[in-house]
């Protein structure tokens, strides 16, 4: 992905904090640790690529160690100053490591440390959220919180289609799935027009 040197230097300041927790607290897979910047870094950056070219606020649900919140935070802080990024994320100690990656980053983030059925409606422009749900449970998150013409953007593993097949069941909505490029079998689905069924 393309991202300018200064992006670059505070995603590299943050693959050193990630490496430095990562053994106290289970922030990614620790298999998934020396292969960080495609399964973690690069997979993050493919989502922040499929979102809309203006946009004031991107909420990314169940955080974890930020991926993809806090790199689309740092990408975006890059190429829109002014739009705001909120990471919703209930466990306390991997908020903790999400204030340090927005301190040591000198790059604004909001963390909430609740559960996302919790919080206040934040009505964003985008939605975000990686390995948190089946889509179906995704959604019910999602109507509370999407701006109306919003976007949501999930990445999904090989059993996607069949995550689509139940959540259109109850809901009505637009959908795209983008081909990873970290994972021949895995997408990242583009949601729109939100309704419940």
């Amino acid at each position: 992905m393309n991202v300018s040197r200064e992006t670059q230097e505070k995603l590299e300041l943050y693959h050193g904090l990630l490496k430095k927790w990562n053994p106290r607290i289970n922030l990614v897979s620790p298999t998934t640790l020396s292969d960080a910047w495609e399964r973690h870094f690069l997979d993050s950056l493919q989502v922040f690529s499929l979102a809309p070219s203006k946009l004031e606020f991107w909420a990314d649900f169940g955080s974890g160690g930020g991926f993809p919140g806090a790199v689309v935070a740092i990408a975006l802080n890059d190429k829109s100053p002014s739009a705001k990024v909120t990471l919703v994320e209930s466990d306390q100690r991997k908020a903790t490591f999400l204030r340090t990656v927005s301190r040591e980053t000198k790059v604004p983030m909001t963390i909430v440390s609740e559960r996302v059925e919790h919080i206040e409606t934040l009505k964003s422009d985008v939605i975000s959220a990686r390995a948190l749900a089946p889509l179906d449970a995704l959604l019910e998150m999602t109507a509370l919180h999407l701006r109306e013409g919003g976007t949501a953007l999930f990445p999904k593993g090989e059993n996607w289609r069949e995550e689509v097949a139940t959540a259109e069941k109850r809901w009505h909505f637009s959908w795209h799935g983008h081909k990873s490029v970290t994972n021949p079998n895995a997408v990242v689905l583009e949601i729109g027009e939100l309704s419940r069924a």
